[in-house]
């Protein structure tokens, strides 16, 4: 029991120490490239169904975020900050989807509880993180051995034909729904 509490105070500290020094930076997949679609399993408001982004982009762009695992403060902020914007991106005519590695077995919850998603955007599974890697967002920290595959906190906004338009990452949750829904708007104001 002793060394289960001095693991999981470590992994706390590990989060932590990413938080306070996670300084801005822009994701590895740059504007102007082609975002990968993907196909996942997916919860909202706690029911699964399957979410793909190929057809997401035909009802508009699309904010992809990953984060780095549900029930965790940084996530938890990040989510419910999505949820009390989503109006504003649906009055862009745009869509939320929140890709996580981590905890993907609360997932259902996570989408449904008030002080998270609260049923408003689904989140995905992306078990090893396989999506996060294909987008160049799995969580990295110099010198820092990262427990398991996790992704890092990063947004893309994904134009329908399928071309990242802006992208972000920072491990600092409030910053990322402001950047991409301005994102979304200078977008919207030149493809009306």
């Amino acid at each position: 029991m002793k060394k289960r509490v001095i693991a999981c105070a470590a992994v706390s500290a590990l989060f932590a120490s990413a938080l306070l020094a996670g300084a801005p930076a822009w994701a590895d997949l740059q504007p102007g490239a082609k975002a990968p679609d993907f196909q996942a399993q997916a919860y909202l408001a706690g029911k699964p169904f399957n979410y793909r982004l190929a057809d997401a982009l035909k009802r508009g762009p699309v904010v992809v975020y990953f984060f780095p695992s549900a029930h965790t403060a940084g996530c938890n902020i990040e989510a419910r900050l999505f949820s009390e914007a989503i109006d504003q991106f649906k009055a862009q005519k745009a869509s939320v989807i929140g890709v996580t590695a981590g905890k993907v077995d609360e997932l259902a919850d996570f989408s449904r509880e008030t002080e998270h998603c609260g049923g408003k955007f689904p989140v995905a599974a992306d078990p090893g993180a396989k999506i996060a890697k294909t987008y160049d967002a799995p969580l990295k920290m110099a010198g820092v051995k990262v427990p398991k595959d996790l992704s890092a906190r990063t947004s893309y906004v994904i134009a329908p034909d399928g071309k990242v338009v802006f992208a972000y990452s920072d491990m600092a949750p409030n910053g990322h729904v402001t950047k991409t829904l301005d994102a979304v708007k200078a977008w919207r104001a030149k493809h009306p």
